[in-house]
C-alpha cells in the first residue's frame, strides 16, 4: 500500500516557523487579495488564506468584485496596492470570470506576484535569480520530498500550461526531468504507466486508475472537485494506493501545502522588497 503524504501535518511545521519569523519582525507584512464574482469553491479558498494570514500574523485585506467588473477597474487596484508599502503581496484569486486575466496577472508588481505566476517570475525563476516561485508547485516539490521513497526519474505533468511551467523548472532544480500530458491525449494511460513521479491537476473525478500507474511510483492528486457535497481528486485512490509508493490525499494533501508555501512567498516578497534583492534595470 502507498505511503499517505500528509500534506496537513506538514503544512502546521510550516506555519508555525512561519508565526515565529513573524513575530520577530519589527512591522507585519500585508497580504491584499483580490475576489471577483461568487464562485463558492473560490470564496472558500480565501477563507482558509485568510485564516492561515490571521493565524501566523499576515495583515489580510480583501477586495470583493462582482462578476461583470471591468478588467481595467482590477488593474486600478492593483497599481494602487503596487504603489503600497505596506502591501508586500498581491494575490488575485483565479479563475477569474470574465476578465482578462494575463492582463491582471500582469499588472502586479513581481516582487508582490506570491501567487508567483508573474511571467517576470517565471522568467526569473529559469535564470536561477531571486524569484517568487508558484505556492503550489512549491507545495507539490515538498510533498514529493517527504515521501520515503527517493524521487528519481522521470516525472509526467497532466495539467494546464500555466500549472507545469514553473513546476518542471522546479522538478529540474532536483535533478529530475518532467514531460507535460495532455489529458485529452489518446494514449493518456501509456504515458502515465511509465512516471517515476506522476502530478495531475485537472479537476476530473477519478481520472487516474490503478491500471495507469506504475508500481511504486509517486503520485502527487493536485486536482479538486466537489460531486454531492464532498470533495474528490483526480485520483482515483482506492484502485492506485495498492500500487502506488507514496500518494497525496485528497482533501489533505497539497491543498493545505499550498496555503502553507502562500504565507512562505508572503515573507519572500518582503525580503525582496526590503532588500532590494532583484535589480529591475537589467529586466528592461
Amino acid at each position: 500500500m502507498a505511503e499517505i503524504l500528509d500534506g496537513r501535518a506538514i503544512a502546521e511545521r510550516i506555519r508555525s516557523k512561519i508565526k515565529v519569523r513573524i513575530a520577530s519582525l519589527s512591522s507585519e507584512p500585508g497580504l491584499a487579495v483580490l475576489l471577483v464574482g461568487d464562485d463558492p469553491a473560490s470564496h472558500t479558498y480565501v477563507s482558509i488564506k485568510q485564516h492561515a494570514c490571521e493565524e501566523v500574523g499576515i495583515r489580510f485585506e480583501k477586495y470583493l468584485y462582482q462578476a461583470d467588473t471591468i478588467t481595467d477597474e482590477l488593474t486600478k487596484k492593483i497599481d494602487e496596492l503596487n504603489a503600497r508599502p505596506d502591501i508586500h503581496g498581491i494575490l488575485v484569486q483565479l479563475p477569474l470570470p470574465n476578465q482578462d486575466t494575463n492582463q491582471v496577472i500582469a499588472r502586479i508588481d513581481p516582487n508582490k506576484d506570491v501567487d508567483g505566476f508573474h511571467p517576470e517570475n517565471l522568467q526569473r525563476l529559469k535564470a536561477g535569480k531571486p524569484a517568487i516561485a508558484s505556492a503550489v508547485a512549491l507545495g507539490v516539490i515538498k510533498l514529493i520530498g517527504q515521501a520515503t521513497i527517493k524521487a528519481t526519474g522521470t516525472a509526467k505533468i497532466i495539467s494546464s500550461p500555466l500549472f507545469a511551467e514553473p513546476l518542471s523548472v522546479l522538478l529540474a532544480e532536483q535533478q529530475m526531468s518532467s514531460t507535460v500530458v495532455d489529458p485529452n491525449d489518446p494514449n493518456l494511460s501509456e504515458k502515465t504507466k511509465t512516471a517515476d513521479i506522476l502530478i495531475v491537476a485537472v479537476g476530473r473525478p477519478g481520472l487516474i486508475t490503478g491500471a495507469m500507474i506504475k508500481p511504486g511510483a509517486i503520485v502527487i492528486d493536485v486536482g479538486t472537485s466537489k460531486v454531492n457535497g464532498k470533495l474528490y481528486g483526480d485520483v482515483d485512490r482506492a484502485s492506485v494506493e495498492p500500487v502506488a509508493g507514496a500518494l497525496t490525499p485528497v482533501p489533505g494533501g497539497v491543498g493545505p501545502m499550498t496555503v502553507a508555501m502562500l504565507l512562505s512567498n508572503v515573507l519572500k516578497a518582503l525580503s525582496l522588497q526590503r532588500h532590494d534583492l532583484v535589480d529591475h534595470s537589467s529586466d528592461k
